[in-house]
């Protein structure tokens, strides 16, 4: 098949999201039947980190993985750059659209034009898609996307300190900083340095309209406190000598956020207290590459918890999905929000049982999401059945949790017509996996995706604002290194 040119992919926002721009560049350019050029990192985000793909991937394995679904090369060849204009075609395409626009709507103009950019490349291809380009998301993520060597092994060797210390470890991925917090519009109970400090901060995205912080608390929008996540972890079963790495950056208020969970969990670590600082030099300036660091102590930890939803916590679950279902913790932030608030009047026990009621379907189980519910990056169902390690997990949870048939339809019967069994918000959810048994298909939402526009622009992009809409749309901020 004819080639139809080449594309290039200026992929924005922190780590994890560039991560999933790079991801869905292969599928788009297989999608285009383009040539892809190894994708360009925008270094005028929040972050500012000049890292280039090949200082925190392994641009040769990257380029050798995808070989069997996309020829990717490193440059535009020389006799293409001197074809070129003045300006190669800039344009934004919108979020989230399915397949059929990049070959319908983008394709006869990369023929036109021969070499296209696409900009702030992120989240910018539809969640559910065909499920062989979903493998191919999987394929790019889950293996072709390989840290350099010297990532790797001082990643390793930061999870060698973390055994030896006690063998088993949880990670916490921690998204505390004053950006997160000022981009959530929530309030901590810092008066008016904490008001001030953070609608600073907040003035940065345009268009971020000033929330009620109490009701973004009662959405879930609020991420946990240090103290909060730690209090959760021990309501779940884990005790004060549990061994806990803590990725974060630098978290609001420092150590006076941080005690409080250090006091929980003395046996807190951070790369900062496992590495010395000629292990961490090469990578002290780089906020994507102390990220990538954190990201492979996590990757590889016994369970992983995080006391947010962004960029990472959404990649890492979706990998440790599709690596055998391991343990991953994610805050049910709405029900946990309207708990904490209501702790003291409670007994630690009832607090405690409700802490683990309100967790259940939020802790990593192989059944708790169904497939084609969630996002793709966090729920990559459609590859899990490739890998064994995910099968057998799942084959042993089946085993020991799903009933046959009848027997769960009635016992839901029951359930769904107990009002003091189920509690109100739950009874929906019953409902759902009720109807299911029965065989009763509910319809799925579809993208109106014929009206979305095309976004030209101009060679010289504007600068970069990090989360005008990235931010918004996927309830984080899109610098999301940590």
């Amino acid at each position: 098949m004819e080639v139809n040119g080449y594309l290039l992919i200026a992929a924005s926002g922190g780590l994890n999201q560039q991560r999933v721009g790079i991801t869905d560049s292969v599928v788009v350019a297989r999608l285009l039947n383009a040539t892809l050029v190894v994708p360009h990192f925008d270094h005028r985000s929040y972050w500012k980190d000049p890292s280039n793909f090949s200082d925190i991937f392994d641009v040769d394995w990257f380029i050798q993985s995808v070989a069997p679904d996309v020829t990717v090369i490193k440059e535009l060849p020389q006799t293409v750059r001197k074809s070129l204009p003045k300006q190669v075609y800039n344009l934004r395409v919108p979020r989230k659209v399915p397949a059929w626009y990049y070959s319908r709507r983008i394709r006869h103009l990369l023929k036109r034009k021969h070499v296209l950019r696409l900009t702030k490349f992120d989240y910018r291809l539809a969640n559910e898609l065909e499920t062989d380009l979903q493998k191919l998301r999987c394929r790019t993520n889950y293996k072709a996307l390989r840290f350099t060597k010297s990532l790797q092994d001082i990643g390793q060797v930061l999870v060698d300190r973390m055994r030896a210390k006690g063998r088993r470890y949880i990670a916490l991925h921690l998204r505390f900083e004053s950006d997160m917090l000022a981009f959530s519009g929530c309030y901590y109970g810092g008066g008016e340095r904490e008001r001030r400090d953070l609608g600073s901060i907040r003035k940065r995205w345009k268009s971020l309209r000033l929330q009620n912080p109490e009701r973004e608390r009662r959405l879930g929008k609020c991420p946990l406190t240090p103290e909060e996540v730690g209090i959760m972890l021990r309501a779940l079963g884990y005790g004060n000598n549990t061994y806990l790495y803590v990725a974060s950056g630098d978290v609001y208020n420092g150590e006076a956020s941080l005690a409080p969970l250090k006091a929980l969990f003395p046996n807190f670590y951070t790369k900062e207290l496992l590495a010395n600082q000629v292990e961490l030099t090469p990578f002290a300036n780089f906020s994507s590459r102390m990220a990538a660091i954190d990201y492979i102590v996590c990757s590889r930890s016994d369970v992983f918890v995080a006391n947010n939803n962004g960029n990472m916590v959404r990649i890492l679950a979706g990998e440790r999905r599709f690596n055998g279902h391991k343990r991953t913790i994610r805050p049910n932030v709405r029900k946990l929000g309207v708990l904490f608030s209501a702790r003291h009047n409670m007994s630690w026990e009832d607090f405690a049982k409700s802490v683990r009621h309100h967790q259940k379907g939020f802790i990593g189980d192989p059944m708790e999401v169904k497939p084609g519910r969630g996002g793709f990056h966090d729920n990559p169902a459609a590859c899990i059945c490739e890998v064994p390690e995910a099968n057998e997990t799942l084959r042993i949870w089946r085993e020991q949790h799903v009933q046959r048939p009848k027997e769960k339809e009635l016992q839901a019967q029951s359930e769904v017509g107990s009002s003091l069994v189920i509690p109100l918000e739950d009874r929906s959810d019953l409902m759902e996996e009720f109807n299911d048994l029965r065989g009763v298909r509910l319809s799925s939402d579809t993208e109106a995706a014929e009206e979305l526009p095309l976004k030209d622009e101009v060679a010289d992009e504007e600068e970069n604002t990090d989360g005008e809409t990235e931010g918004e749309a996927e309830g984080d901020d899109d610098g999301d290194n940590y």
